[in-house]
């Protein structure tokens, strides 16, 4: 036994060690949802029993060896259901004879091909977000349903879906060749994306952040990393999160409320993830091709070493703006745009991009957009619009947060329009 671990630091070891665990039972195996049942319950199985007995010499070899156990013994007794039900022998043999299971793979490591299966593109993005964050991050299905706001049995549902879709589509385990990958890469890390930002700025709910998928998202996106140092793309995604990260703490108030980016207490803000991501990004962006995730790092890193929001170099902000947008074109990029020539050009350029937005019907019933235009009009003292615009996006977010803080910025307008009015 190694030395005695808190159940915090069990906890943490499991989840580095559950997409190797996993990783090397598919490798064997071949079933991905009976190795995945097989791993889950031998995590379970870990967190009731090295609390009490120890931690064992070698915790990797000791899940493989129950995992494997678990799985034997699940094909076993479907095997014998079968001969029950048919009267004869199962067509399919076991796994393995019985006998005592040696645990596989102990010096392979077939993490990165796991999270290129649950990623496949035959999967949904919600499902590709679901399984990577059991498979891959360890959590439980209760911890997922709780992360994203839907019942349990839902997020079953959805996992059981998603490990049946990778059975149909006839997936291979392993890496994908050369013309594949930079494609697969690319939806893996755009899977890490989602859960970030659903961690940064949840979509429902009554808080504004869900901290644990933040969390989760840049410890598999620091992981991913380690696998692919030299990857641009990669090492831009991972700043991008430490750099937005960085100020989580400062966008809620005591009591929840939201606080704009202008009205932050900087002080607050992580100075250890600034440097970090501030060193990611320089050292990446003048080494190879310029990427999506390398830009909006760049973004974050310019706000993130401003004194304060007049004092951001705003010029440069849409200078990126303007390259992200040829990059990566769409509606939420060429929104941030219209906000950054506000800031350099005045409001009234800015209001002008956005009624060319409103053509686009991805963006034009979006909440973000009437807030923009909110913030805009209020910036060029055209209150009575702006409080019009303020109560149209409250209308139309699901986040409680925002909901309060966009409710409450139109009533004290329309309150300081009222006043202003009577004397």
């Amino acid at each position: 036994m190694i030395e005695a671990l808190s159940a915090h630091e069990i906890g943490e070891l499991l989840r580095e060690l559950a997409p190797q665990v996993l990783g090397a039972m598919v490798r064997r195996y071949g079933q991905f949802g009976a190795c995945e049942d097989a791993v889950q319950e031998a995590m379970l199985e870990a967190v009731s029993s090295w609390p009490a007995r120890g931690v064992p010499d070698s915790p990797k070899g000791w899940l493989l060896t129950v995992a494997s156990r678990r799985l034997i013994d699940e094909v076993r007794s479907e095997h014998a259901r079968r001969r029950r039900e048919q009267d004869h022998a199962a067509a399919t043999a076991p796994l393995q004879p019985p006998g005592q299971p040696q645990a596989p793979g102990l010096d392979h490591d077939d993490s990165l091909a796991l999270l290129f299966l649950c990623c496949h593109p035959a999967l949904s993005g919600p499902s590709q977000i679901a399984l990577t964050l059991r498979a891959v991050g360890g959590l439980s299905t209760a911890q997922i349903a709780a992360a994203f706001l839907v019942p349990e049995a839902t997020m079953a549902q959805r996992i059981s879906r998603a490990k049946e879709a990778i059975r149909a589509s006839g997936a291979r385990f392993g890496m994908p060749g050369p013309d594949e990958r930079p494609e697969r890469l690319g939806i893996v890390l755009h899977v890490l994306y989602l859960i970030f930002n659903e961690g940064y700025t949840a979509t429902a709910g009554t808080g504004l952040t869900a901290p644990e998928l933040c969390g989760e998202a840049i410890r598999l996106t620091r992981w991913l990393h380690r696998l692919l140092p030299r990857d641009a793309e990669v090492t831009g995604l991972l700043a991008l999160m430490l750099l937005t990260d960085a100020r989580r703490a400062a966008r809620t108030g005591p009591d929840g409320s939201l606080i704009p980016l202008g009205e932050q207490d900087r002080s607050t803000w992580d100075s250890g993830r600034i440097a970090e991501g501030v060193a990611l990004v320089s050292a990446v962006l003048p080494a190879g091709q310029v990427g999506p995730y390398q830009v909006q790092a760049a973004i974050a890193a310019v706000h993130d070493e401003a004194e304060s929001i007049d004092a951001t170099d705003w010029p440069q902000i849409l200078g990126l703006y303007e390259l992200l947008e040829r990059l990566a074109p769409g509606p939420m990029v060429s929104l941030n745009r219209a906000v950054a020539v506000a800031m350099v050009a005045g409001p009234a350029a800015g209001l002008d991009l956005l009624r060319e937005l409103e053509s686009d019907r991805r963006l034009a019933d979006h909440h973000r957009l009437h807030a923009t235009r909110a913030h805009l009009l209020e910036m060029s003292g055209a209150v009575p619009d702006a409080v019009a615009s303020y109560r149209a996006a409250a209308r139309r977010t699901t986040s409680l947060p925002e909901r309060r803080y966009l409710a409450g910025r139109a009533a004290r307008l329309a309150s300081q329009e009222e006043n202003s009015a009577a004397m």
